[in-house]
């Protein structure tokens, strides 16, 4: 008897997601960019609801908010901005090279933290004692190995031990708040405020500590750059964040790797923590670094682990930011409005990586043969 042939459809899901071909450099960068704007149209229209105020005017008070009136001759508040986006691109930069190694250092806050440390204890301990000239290299040098120090011991654990590198380095930061706040309720008698001590990296007069640390951040962003991309130490971390087995395979020593480039980043951190201190407050409290430690994770992977694209990035996390607090405080919106605004700009960013890297098919009913 001859066999029959059943004929039955078969149903596939309706949408099926296929990971993309490497997509070409400026077609990624300007699905990013279109995202960018198009969400902060969507954030400005929605303020815009909320407060009765035209876009064009929300707009105006986010740039009033940022850079003042420029062309009255007053620049202060420019400055100033300069100076945020400083302090929060240096920590950008100092995560760049950990996660080009793919090495997820979360502790960015803490290690600034303990730079900051370094730097008060040098300027409460040594003021006075020493001649400026010589008592800033000291500051700049012990904030740079408190810092490299705080971000060298989950390297070492990761390296010997494979530890888990994210967990590791979070729970650094909370030990780093508390050593802060002991320190402080020592040094400040009780009070848990030490008062402003009168040294540091730049003149507290006139704008001259602006201009101070925007230039040594604008060099550390050359630097980062150039030695992640012409350097010997630049190659062994794109071979290790692209495969340790390959790197091993071809001579690399990864342990040593993972602990220089971790020495690097904490160091980085430990400057950022020396220009808040020294440069800006005067001072340290456990909010010194404000959680622009945890903002800097996300600028270092926006920036995909281009010091000049961080850059950029950076500048616009922060115009956002300022300006939408503006915009809260002038509408008398809630003081998390700022945050929800930037967040839902960068959460649009990182869904329309999802994009960038697959693509959504739509599959219908097809028929297939089975006997």
């Amino acid at each position: 008897m001859a066999e029959k042939t059943v004929t039955k459809l078969h149903r596939e899901p309706l949408f099926h997601i296929v990971k993309r071909d490497d997509m070409v450099w400026w077609k990624a960068w300007g699905i990013r960019a279109i995202t960018i704007v198009v969400s902060i149209f969507v954030m400005v229209f929605i303020s815009s609801l909320l407060t009765g105020k035209g876009m064009i005017q929300t707009f105006e008070i986010m740039y009033r908010g940022v850079f003042g009136r420029i062309e009255t001759g007053s620049f202060k508040m420019l400055f100033k901005y300069f100076e945020e986006v400083a302090i929060l691109l240096c920590l950008a930069l100092a995560l760049t090279p950990a996660f080009k190694m793919k090495f997820w250092n979360c502790g960015a806050e803490g290690q600034a933290l303990m730079g900051g440390l370094g730097a008060m204890v040098c300027m409460i301990e040594l003021e006075g004692k020493l001649p400026l000239a010589v008592l800033i290299p000291i500051i700049a040098v012990v904030s740079i190995i408190c810092g490299a120090v705080w971000g060298v011991i989950p390297a070492i654990f990761k390296a010997f031990f494979d530890t888990n590198e994210t967990l590791f380095t979070l729970m650094m930061n909370y030990i780093a708040t508390q050593i802060i706040a002991y320190y402080v309720y020592i040094k400040g008698g009780g009070s848990n405020v030490i008062q402003p001590v009168e040294a540091g990296i730049a003149p507290s007069t006139g704008n001259a500590h602006y201009f101070i640390n925007a230039g040594i951040v604008a060099v550390l962003t050359l630097v980062v750059y150039i030695y992640l991309k012409y350097s010997k130490h630049g190659y062994e971390i794109s071979v290790v964040g692209e495969s340790q087995n390959t790197a091993r395979y071809i001579g690399i020593n990864v342990k040593k790797v993972i602990i220089r480039t971790m020495l690097i980043s904490g160091a980085v951190c430990g400057i950022a923590g020396m220009l808040i201190v020294s440069g800006i407050d005067h001072s340290i409290r456990t909010a010194s670094v404000g959680g622009q430690g945890f903002t800097a994770i996300m600028m270092a992977w926006l920036g995909q682990c281009n010091p000049f694209i961080t850059l950029i990035m950076t500048a616009i996390i922060v115009f956002l930011n300022t300006g939408a607090g503006k915009v809260a405080d002038s509408c008398h919106l809630n003081s998390a409005f700022a945050d929800i605004f930037v967040g839902i700009v960068i959460l649009c960013v990182v869904g329309c990586e999802f994009f960038i890297k697959y693509s959504v098919k739509i599959r219908g009913a097809r028929k297939g043969n089975k006997e």
